[in-house]
């Protein structure tokens, strides 16, 4: 069984073991700032992925009959858009969805809608206190 890697944004790893693809979804994308595609694309250069634009499950699917896979591994995500797209591909190719280890566990939700205030509660439990920011 021959594997491909979706590169999802909740998780933006790839370790080069099988061939891997980050989409850009259309829709998805629609509602992020500039700044916020920016920073993912950024990310992803580090990364031994290929980087299309599209719909996922059209896009990964394409990405996985290119590379004469039978079966897509990804990890888990909140978007239900992403999580749509799974069920999609389900239906055509074996697909395992990993499950994500947390960065920082905390106490409480934190609040996610910005990252400042989300590193401010995480930042002391993740670097010592002569590498935070003052």
């Amino acid at each position: 069984m021959k594997t491909v890697r979706w590169v999802q944004q909740d998780w933006l790893r790839a370790d080069g073991t099988e061939p891997a693809v980050y989409v850009f979804d259309e829709e998805t994308v629609a509602g992020y700032s500039l700044k916020r595609i920016q920073f993912i694309y950024e990310c992803l250069l580090e990364l031994p992925v290929e980087i299309r634009r599209g719909r996922y499950e059209e896009e990964v699917a394409a990405f996985a009959r290119q590379h004469g896979a039978d079966a897509i591994v990804t990890t888990a995500t909140p978007d239900p858009r992403a999580r749509r797209a799974i069920r999609q591909l389900a239906e055509h190719f074996s697909v395992e969805v990993q499950a994500t280890e947390p960065l920082v566990t905390l106490a409480r939700e934190p609040d996610l809608k910005r990252f400042s205030r989300y590193w401010a509660r995480v930042e002391p439990l993740l670097l010592p206190p002569q590498a935070r920011r003052r």
